[in-house]
């Protein structure tokens, strides 16, 4: 049972009456095609994200939500102050084991399967920081069984009457807040002057992430009386005009080191919400071990979410949205003139080198039009083994599944990284982070800010300008996601324009690869618009070309595209002998994901031309190679294809073994 909520806090009080609600209201509820909604609401700082992970722990222990808690914090898929619902789908999705390649490309039909997969859950869905109800209504899963938890810093009055279970948290009263401190600071001081402690928590106006703040300055400076501390409080209170959690944050950043405040400072100018122990490295220019002692301070000053930290394998870290702009304004009064931007391009080109890395460990060696950019300075590469360096199979497949999963999670810093760049005119890093994109879209598909990513690309190829390698690839890398998410027309353009740009092109090796690649690419499209006949044209082209470079990966590939094509046409002899020829080459270069492909279409047309023995035996390798990848809709094509294959034979009951099998791998990815 998945369960994605981060540890419970060492400290929680109050809160009781909102508890025993939302039990309440999941003990009467009787919908069967609705879910139940609970919708905490208040400032920031009030502990919504706490109570609402309380209230789904509570939830696991009373009742069977067989399928467990999914989390999502929806400020994670914001671009500016847009929420993209496409991008959510796409990792709620992902959550209930939809394979990645089976996303749907449009919107409202990854609304479907998302309806489709959720339809019989029983499950606890946390939305964290959602804004309108409109946010919220297509997240929604398609049973009674569920019960969502919304968190928003304002009532969601967007929501039909009826619609949730309104539960709006006011600020901690005297006496819970008073209990709060006295956990948190365990110092005699509190009862010694209770009206300087009552002091410290009306400053904090009953906010418990203020309350934290306030417990560890106290802690800080245990010698001095709380009435003087008070005083200073409140004659630095008068002097800036800040009240409440703005002053204690302000307090706490006046205590820390420089290079501490130096840090704090450049973090909201980081791309993307969330960041690493490296990239903060990269970005503040510290080196290492003084960025992690900085990092640490800030943990200790309350001025630092560490939650994210124990959950992801690159170690993100991020600033809760309130800390994030009391410490941007903290940027734009105290921050010299050129070092944000000093900072941003530093970072930029560490991470840009890092996608490179990722890239190239997860895909192998291939055609790119950026070299490999140079270390930064002072700031080390993240951890990434390269699998050619591994003696074993195992290895090196565990070193490329490592580099993917990097990528996966470090996308949308990634994503926001190509924005900045572009706005900072920086287009060879643009075009240098479209190829890691390229990577990771062929195991993620249909994530819209792909699409971004490749037209800021081909802009910034554009507005380069002296570059043909980099216009044909960029406009190649655009139209493929175009022509998946249905856009033929302007799939076809982009490719127009790329073939254009290869008259452009010089007599190297790589220019060479890129026309034949671009030629590909059009076979490609019109192989996605049924036109197998000129699809195979073009693929015959690409490979002669390969040929003559000599490339002979390009060479097999081309040639197992052909055998594709040969199928759909008809041509079931010409099919036999280039999927063979491919087939064969793939195992020869250990191309573990071509070797089963190759492998089904080759049985396929086997089965076709009455050899069903070579079928059987070419279907089952490719579902043993399909299961060691965990390839789920691979397997249910091969699954499908025996099941055929032992209707025509006559075994009705392993046929139909194979066919339930491949029902149940469909339902998974939520395409039944």
């Amino acid at each position: 049972m998945r369960v994605e909520l981060p540890p419970e806090p060492v400290y929680f009080v109050n809160r009781d009456e909102e508890l025993e609600r939302a039990l309440r209201a999941v003990a009467e509820w009787r919908s069967r095609s609705r879910p139940l909604v609970l919708a905490l609401s208040g400032p920031g700082g009030l502990g919504k994200t706490e109570l609402a992970g309380l209230i789904a722990r509570s939830l696991l222990d009373r009742y069977p939500f067989t399928d467990g808690v999914l989390s999502v914090d929806l400020d994670d898929f914001r671009d500016g102050d847009v929420l993209d619902p496409g991008d959510v789908l796409t990792q709620l999705l992902s959550s209930l084991d939809v394979e990645p390649d089976q996303v749907q490309a449009s919107y409202a039909a990854r609304c479907r399967q998302y309806w489709n997969r959720t339809a019989e859950a029983k499950m606890v869905l946390l939305l964290d920081n959602a804004r309108y109800a409109s946010e919220v209504v297509p997240l929604l899963p398609a049973s009674g069984g569920s019960v969502v938890i919304v968190t928003s810093h304002g009532p969601l009055r967007e929501f039909e009457a009826g619609a949730a279970v309104e539960l709006a948290l006011p600020p901690l009263e005297e006496r819970a807040a008073t209990e709060l401190l006295e956990l948190i600071v365990r110092d005699h001081r509190l009862a010694a002057d209770p009206e300087a402690a009552r002091a410290v928590i009306r400053l904090c106006e009953g906010l418990p992430a203020a309350l934290h703040v306030a417990g560890r300055w106290v802690r800080t400076h245990r010698l001095r009386p709380l009435s003087r501390l008070i005083a200073d409080l409140r004659a630095q209170l008068d002097e800036k005009g800040v009240a409440g959690v703005e002053y204690m944050w302000d307090t706490a950043y006046a205590d820390l080191s420089r290079p501490a405040a130096l840090l704090y400072r450049l973090l909201p100018h980081h791309p993307g919400e969330t960041f690493t122990h490296h990239s903060a490295t990269a970005l503040s220019g510290l080196g290492p071990e003084a960025c992690q002692d900085a990092l640490e301070e800030l943990d200790r000053a309350g001025l630092l979410d560490l939650r994210l930290l124990s959950l992801t394998e690159a170690g993100q870290m991020r600033l809760p949205g309130p800390l994030r702009a009391h410490a941007l304004r903290r940027s734009r009064r105290e921050t010299a003139d050129g070092e944000v931007a000093e900072a941003q391009v530093r970072l930029v080109r560490w991470f840009v080198r890092q996608a490179q890395l990722a890239d190239r460990f997860a895909a192998g060696r291939r055609l790119t039009v950026v070299d490999l950019l140079d270390p930064v300075p002072g700031v080390p590469d993240v951890s990434l083994e390269d699998p050619q360096a591994a003696a074993s199979r195992e290895v090196r497949a565990q070193r490329a599944e490592r580099a993917a999963r990097w990528l996966d999670e470090e996308r949308h810093v990634l994503f926001a990284c190509a924005r900045l760049a572009h706005g900072r005119a920086m287009d060879t890093e643009v075009v240098a982070l479209s190829e890691p994109v390229w990577t990771h879209a062929l195991d993620h598909p249909h994530q819209s800010e792909v699409i971004e990513v490749f037209r800021l690309a081909v802009d910034s190829a554009v507005r380069h300008g002296g570059n043909a390698g980099w216009l044909m690839r960029t406009r190649c890398q655009l139209a493929r996601p175009l022509w998946e998410a249905g856009e033929f027309g302007e799939a076809e353009a982009q490719l127009d324009s790329a073939m254009s740009a290869r008259e452009l092109l010089g007599d190297s090796e790589r220019d060479r690869k890129l026309a034949a690649s671009a030629v590909e690419h059009c076979g490609m499209l019109k192989g996605a618009r049924g036109e197998w006949s000129a699809a195979l044209a073009d693929f015959a082209d690409s490979r002669d070309m390969h040929r003559a470079i000599p490339n002979p990966y390009g060479v097999l590939l081309q040639t197992y595209r052909m055998g594709e094509a040969s199928a759909k046409v008809g041509d079931l002899e010409a099919a036999q002998r280039l999927l063979s020829e491919a087939h064969s080459g793939f195992v020869a270069q250990q191309r573990e994901r071509l070797i089963g492909r190759s492998a089904l279409g080759l049985a396929g047309v086997l089965h076709q031309l009455g050899r069903t023995v070579e079928a059987r035996e070419l279907y089952e390798q490719a579902l043993a190679r399909a299961d060691r990848r965990r390839a789920g809709i691979d397997r249910a094509r091969v699954h499908e294809a025996l099941a055929e294959l032992d209707t025509a034979e006559g075994n009705l009951a392993e046929a139909e073994e194979h066919r339930t099998a491949a029902l149940a791998l469909r339902r998974r990815n939520g395409l039944v």
